[in-house]
């Protein structure tokens, strides 16, 4: 099967959808992801909206992101007392990759795929860094 690569924010929505039902239902990620994210129609489009503008820097976008996803993610280990690990974040990480080579392939999904790494790593060092901060 041919697959296409990801070329417009419906191609994103698709993938945030699969991904984060994918993560809902995993054993260790759902009860986290579950008890912090209430509305999950409205997190799914902002999370679309931070994808699209992350793989498609420079193009007009339907909307534009706002958030900071840093401080989201600290106050979300903080209310799990402080247990989020490095394995959370590779299981988050193998999830992604598996939906984009479900889905797509191409230049977007790769670059979606090392910006998922990047951002992955950034996120868990500022959670390690805040616990500091906060001890």
């Amino acid at each position: 099967m041919i697959k296409d690569d990801i070329n417009t924010r419906e191609d994103v929505a698709l993938l945030v959808d699969q991904f984060y039902k994918k993560v809902r239902a995993n054993a260790i990620l759902g009860p986290i992801f579950n008890q912090a994210i209430t509305n999950w129609d409205q997190h799914l489009d902002h999370l679309t909206t931070f994808w699209e503008s992350s793989l498609f820097m420079g193009k007009p976008l339907k909307k534009k992101y706002t958030g900071n996803p840093l401080e989201v993610h600290v106050k979300v280990d903080k209310a799990n007392n402080n247990s989020i690990t490095e394995h959370h974040f590779g299981i988050w990480l193998n999830l992604w990759f598996v939906t984009i080579e479900h889905l797509f392939a191409g230049e977007n999904a790769e670059l979606a795929k090392r910006r998922a790494r990047k951002m992955g790593t950034f996120i868990h060092l500022k959670i390690f860094e805040a616990r500091q901060q906060n001890s």
